[in-house]
């Protein structure tokens, strides 16, 4: 297999996930910046444009960083990082979704719509430069929301590392060099998020 990579927290997920899981993935730079995943060749592979990709040795392409998650998952189920049990799956999977709708979308796209306007009005539609605030309140909220659901817990799932985790991580990571940090009044959330950094698969 070979990791199409690139800067961005979205390819930080997948590193994380697969040293979480002792996995050394080949790895394909696509430079972001310049724009090569919006060119012929890199669509080709990944219809939707956004990095990264999952190269499969058939030649097959996964995209998606949830998807590509949950393959390696099956692939290698040990260490456990969506669950063992149904229950375990259906707790980190919620919880996915939860960071994914209300932290990570709303955080992304302010970035998009104030400090990455440069870079990316001219390939996709943005929201105007006053919908940016809007959308990065809203993942403050979300994220104040979340630190309050989080008391006695390690992780967000209890006692287990998940995929929730490194989710969260790449994009709270993101967010602090973006104008988006951690809210101060998050005391769960600074802790936890010295916890995982002191991961060594948060570097990768």
């Amino acid at each position: 297999m070979k990791l199409h990579d690139s800067i961005g927290p979205n390819p930080h997920v997948v590193r994380m996930f697969a040293a979480e899981k002792g996995l050394d993935l080949a790895r394909e730079p696509v430079d972001l910046r310049g724009g090569e995943n919006r060119q012929a060749a890199y669509v080709a592979k990944n219809a939707a444009g956004t990095t990264p990709c999952l190269e499969l040795a058939d030649g097959r392409f996964l995209s998606e960083i949830t998807v590509i998650a949950e393959y390696l998952e099956e692939l290698h189920p040990a260490p456990p990082l969506i669950g063992t049990t149904p229950d375990e799956r259906a707790e980190t999977r919620m919880w996915v979704r939860r960071i994914d709708l209300g932290i990570v979308e709303p955080m992304t796209n302010g970035f998009r719509a104030a400090e990455g306007r440069p870079l990316f009005a001219p390939r996709m539609r943005l929201v105007g430069p006053d919908g940016a605030s809007e959308l990065k309140a809203i993942a403050r909220d979300r994220l104040l929301w979340l630190d309050g659901q989080m008391t006695g817990r390690t992780w967000v799932c209890g006692d287990r590392f998940t995929l929730a985790d490194i989710l969260l991580f790449a994009f709270v990571a993101f967010g602090a060099t973006v104008g988006q940090p951690l809210p101060t009044d998050a005391p769960w959330l600074a802790a936890w998020f010295d916890r995982v950094k002191a991961r060594p698969s948060a570097a990768a």
